[in-house]
């Protein structure tokens, strides 16, 4: 993937502290322990999960600077295993998806016909194309 100008990770972490990564025995909702100031202190021999993960808002040229993960609370993303869109919050801001940026977005997602849930440790909702939003299981 080419970088998008304007769309360096930078000091966003985010990816590093809500994302399960069973390679590392790291929990979601835990900043990973190879995770310093600098970047990723493993960053040449991480695994292949952390190589191949691609956050959607360093892809998208539509997502502005405004939604980058750290300033929402919300990583976007594709479910790899599915056609699903996901919202992925940090545990301790489990709500943080229903950021009226994030939530617009989520919403025109579910329009274009996907199945769109917010997820935040073990909790789940599920996003419809009419903007209303139920537990999901």
């Amino acid at each position: 993937m080419l970088d998008i100008p304007g769309k360096a990770c930078g000091p966003c972490t985010f990816c590093c502290r809500v994302l399960e990564i069973e390679e590392l025995d790291k929990r979601a909702g835990t900043l990973c322990s190879d995770c310093t100031a600098g970047g990723c202190a493993i960053y040449a021999s991480r695994p292949e999960v952390c190589q191949d993960y691609y956050c959607q808002w360093k892809e998208d040229r539509g997502l502005p600077a405004t939604m980058r993960p750290d300033k929402v609370g919300t990583l976007l993303m594709d479910d790899p295993d599915s056609d699903e869109y996901h919202a992925v919050c940090d545990p301790s801001k489990p709500l943080a998806w229903r950021n009226p940026l994030v939530f617009k977005h989520l919403v025109l997602e579910a329009k274009s016909g996907r199945l769109v849930v917010a997820k935040a440790g073990l909790k789940a909702w599920r996003i419809f194309d009419d903007g209303h939003w139920q537990e999901w299981v």
